[in-house]
């Protein structure tokens, strides 16, 4: 009769996989203390968003336990089974994905953070919807640096009325900007798409908007990010590893 080694079973797999997330969560803490320092920031003025969309909530539990407080969610329904799941813990929840004017109240009433307003339809809804025995809801305005047509987010130009627009609503507080850049673009590239979006930010502020927040740079390019200024890295691959 074979005998069942120990390290077999879902036990033996959890603790695999939460060693694997512990490692790669060392690893790109490392990084980011590094780039932070080349370019002279200090590293703890950078949020690393955890990006579990498609995760289990155990994998989440794990994060926790390192550390890990922020996430951000792509899908509403899987996001809200989350949320309930893990209503005992202190995650805080960012809503990253495209959102629908149909679905914004759930978002309204269970997230801290959306980062993809991009009408000020949309915002209206958020302010109009979000509980008033709950904080400010915080935006970020998504903006289409690269003017991708297959992408989310307002027009380069159109971000400053949008902003002012957001700016202006109760129950919301405009936090900052956000965008997405395409895949596998040039380091100089990347670079210059999120230097404009920094400078956008500094003209906002010019205007007295105030921002505090630059939520760009995923796991393809966060170096390039952190060093044109981001404060917040949406970061899921480098970090739990190809999605399942």
């Amino acid at each position: 009769m074979l005998s069942t080694p120990q390290n077999s079973g879902p036990n033996a797999a959890h603790s695999l996989a939460d060693d694997a997330l512990a490692a790669s969560l060392a690893a790109l803490r490392q990084r980011l203390t590094q780039i932070a320092q080349a370019s002279h920031r200090d590293v703890r003025s950078i949020t690393l968003l955890a990006v579990s969309k498609g995760q289990e909530t155990a994998r989440l539990r794990a994060a926790l336990a390192l550390g890990l407080t922020q996430f951000g969610e792509n899908y509403l329904d899987e996001a809200l089974g989350k949320i309930r799941a893990l209503a005992d813990t202190p995650a805080e929840w960012h809503f990253i994905g495209h959102l629908q004017a149909n679905k914004t109240r759930p978002v309204a009433e269970q997230f801290a953070w959306v980062h993809g307003v991009d009408r000020e339809r949309v915002a209206q809804r958020l302010s109009a919807q979000r509980p008033p025995h709950a904080p400010a809801l915080n935006v970020c305005v998504q903006v289409n640096i690269a003017g991708e047509q297959s992408k989310g987010g307002v027009a380069p130009a159109q971000a400053l009325p949008l902003m002012q627009a957001v700016a202006a609503l109760p129950r919301l507080k405009l936090r900052g900007l956000m965008c997405m850049l395409p895949f596998d673009l040039p380091d100089a590239e990347q670079h210059r798409l999120f230097g404009a979006m920094r400078e956008l930010r500094d003209a906002a502020n010019a205007a007295g908007l105030g921002l505090d927040t630059l939520s760009m740079g995923m796991s393809g390019d966060y170096e390039a990010a952190i060093t044109e200024g981001a404060t917040m890295l949406r970061i899921g691959t480098a970090l739990f590893g190809p999605r399942p």
